[in-house]
C-alpha cells in the first residue's frame, strides 16, 4: 500500500463502488477503497429480493446481482481495495488512520476523501420500550442477515415493529421461510415504506398492518413470550384501554435508519439536524474542502439506483477537486425546504460549479394528496409540479437548470415548498 492516494473511498458498498469507478472514469488513477467487511458489496449482499436496478440497468436484479455489476466495474478498472479494514479516524488534512490484520494500525494520506459508510439501524435502546430484556429481539437487518446469509431462522412466531422497507421485506421473507408473522405495527399514521412493498410483502400474504400502534411491553424472561401493542394518540402516547397482547417468540424492529456519522463528526463535518448526515453543496462536498459524501451516509435513500447516481456524481467532483486544486471563491446560494419539505440535498449551491441539470432530493414530513411542489428563486416561482400523492417513505426530486439560475445575478436563496391548490 502506498502512503498517498489521490482519492480514498471509505466504504465498499454500492455508494463507495460507484464513487470509485466514477473517479477513475474522470481521470484519477490512484484510488483506494477501505471496507470493514470481508467482501465488497455492502448491505446489498444480504438483500436477495429483486427490485434493484430498474433505473440504472433497465432490468430487475437482486441485491447481490446489482452489487456484482459494480464490483466488476471496480475490478475492470483495477481499483485497489482493502477488505477487513476498519477506518478509525480521518484528520482535517485528509490523513486516514485505519486498522487491519495485515498492516496493523496504519495511516495513508488522500488528495480527496469520499465518505460512503452507509447507515445503521436504530436499536431497542433508542426506543425505550419497557419490559424484560429476553432473547428474541432483533433489528430487521440483523434478522435479514441471519436468514439470507447465515442460514438461521430467528423465530417462528413474529411481530414486527415499524413499517420501513426492511421491516416489510422481512415480513414476507419470514413468511416464506415458514414463520408466522402475526402483525406489523407502525407508530405513525402512515407507513414508512414504499407502496409497492406494502402490497407485495403484506397485502399479498394477508399480514395485518396496524398504523398508529406501538409496543408498550415485552414479556418473557429467557426468550420473548409475548408483546403488548397499544394504539397511540396524535402525540404518540399510548391510549389506555387499547392494549392487545400477541404471543410470539420474536420481535423484529424496523424503526428507522441513521447515517453512520462517527467519522463525519470526528473530522468536524457540519451535520444536518434533520438527516444526521453531512450538509453538502452542489458537488456533494461537505463543509471540509476535499471531503465528499454520498449514499446513505448523507441521507437515507429508498432506491439503490439513486445511491449509485449520487455516488457517481461525488466521484466525478472528487476527481475534479484533485486535478484542480485552485478553488476560487464563489457566491453560495442557500437551498431550503419549507411548508412540509423536511430537508434538501444539497443544502447550498455555487452556480459556477454546478452541472447543467442538478437534481435536488428531499423528503416530505407527512402524507400529502393532490398538491404541488413549488420551487422559488428568492420570491419568484420557477417551477410548479403537480403530485397526486407524496409520502415520507418516498424520496422526491426536482431538477434545477443552471442557465435559469445564472439569469438571476442577485439570487440569494432557493426555496422548495409543498403547496395546496
Amino acid at each position: 500500500m502506498k502512503a498517498y492516494y489521490d482519492v480514498i473511498v471509505i466504504g465498499g458498498g454500492p455508494a463507495g463502488l460507484a464513487a470509485a469507478a466514477s473517479a477513475r472514469d474522470n481521470g484519477i488513477k490512484d484510488i483506494l477503497i477501505l471496507e470493514r467487511d470481508k467482501e465488497l458489496g455492502g448491505i446489498l449482499n444480504q438483500c436477495i429480493h429483486n427490485g434493484f436496478g430498474l433505473h440504472t440497468f433497465k432490468e430487475e436484479l437482486t441485491g447481490p446481482e446489482y452489487a456484482g455489476r459494480y464490483i466488476e466495474k471496480v475490478k475492470e478498472r483495477q481499483i485497489e481495495y482493502q477488505l477487513n479494514t476498519m477506518v478509525m479516524d480521518i484528520s482535517s488534512d485528509k490523513t486516514v488512520t485505519a486498522l487491519n490484520r495485515e498492516e496493523g494500525l496504519f495511516t495513508v494520506k488522500a488528495g480527496a476523501v469520499i465518505l460512503a459508510m452507509g447507515c445503521r439501524e436504530r436499536s431497542r435502546g433508542a426506543l425505550n420500550i419497557p419490559g424484560y430484556r429476553p432473547a428474541g429481539i432483533f433489528s430487521a437487518g440483523t434478522a435479514q442477515r441471519l436468514v439470507n446469509m447465515e442460514g438461521y431462522l430467528p423465530g417462528r412466531e413474529v411481530v414486527i415493529l415499524g413499517s420501513g422497507d426492511i421491516g416489510l421485506i422481512m415480513a414476507r421473507r419470514m413468511t416464506l421461510e415458514g414463520a408466522k408473522v402475526k402483525v406489523v405495527a407502525e407508530l405513525l399514521p402512515y407507513s414508512g415504506g414504499l407502496k409497492r412493498n406494502i402490497v407485495q410483502c403484506l397485502d399479498d400474504f394477508d399480514i395485518p398492518l396496524k398504523l398508529s400502534h406501538t409496543v408498550i411491553d415485552i414479556k418473557g424472561k429467557e426468550r420473548v413470550e409475548s408483546i403488548t401493542l397499544a394504539q397511540v394518540d396524535e402525540n404518540r402516547k399510548p391510549i389506555p384501554g387499547t392494549e392487545e397482547e400477541y404471543t410470539c417468540d420474536t420481535l423484529l424492529l424496523s424503526v428507522g435508519l441513521v447515517p453512520e456519522n462517527e467519522l463525519s463528526k470526528g473530522i468536524g463535518v457540519e451535520l444536518s439536524p434533520v438527516t444526521s448526515g453531512p450538509k453538502v453543496n452542489e458537488s456533494l462536498e461537505t463543509s471540509i474542502p476535499g471531503v465528499f459524501a454520498c449514499g446513505n451516509v448523507l441521507h437515507v435513500h429508498d432506491l439503490v439506483d439513486f445511491v449509485s447516481e449520487e455516488a457517481s456524481m461525488a466521484g466525478k467532483h472528487a476527481a475534479q477537486y484533485v486535478m484542480d486544486k485552485r478553488q476560487e471563491e464563489e457566491k453560495v446560494i442557500v437551498v431550503q425546504g419549507e411548508q412540509g419539505v423536511r430537508y434538501t440535498v444539497p443544502s447550498t449551491i455555487r452556480i459556477g460549479k454546478m452541472e447543467d441539470k442538478l437534481p435536488v432530493r428531499f423528503r416530505v414530513g407527512e402524507v400529502y394528496q393532490n398538491c404541488y411542489i413549488g420551487v422559488y428563486l428568492d420570491e419568484e416561482r420557477i417551477q410548479r409540479k403537480k403530485r397526486q400523492v407524496m409520502a415520507p417513505g418516498e424520496m422526491e426530486t426536482i431538477i434545477l437548470d443552471k442557465e435559469k439560475l445564472m439569469e438571476n445575478s442577485s439570487l440569494s436563496k432557493i426555496t422548495i415548498r409543498i403547496e395546496k391548490e
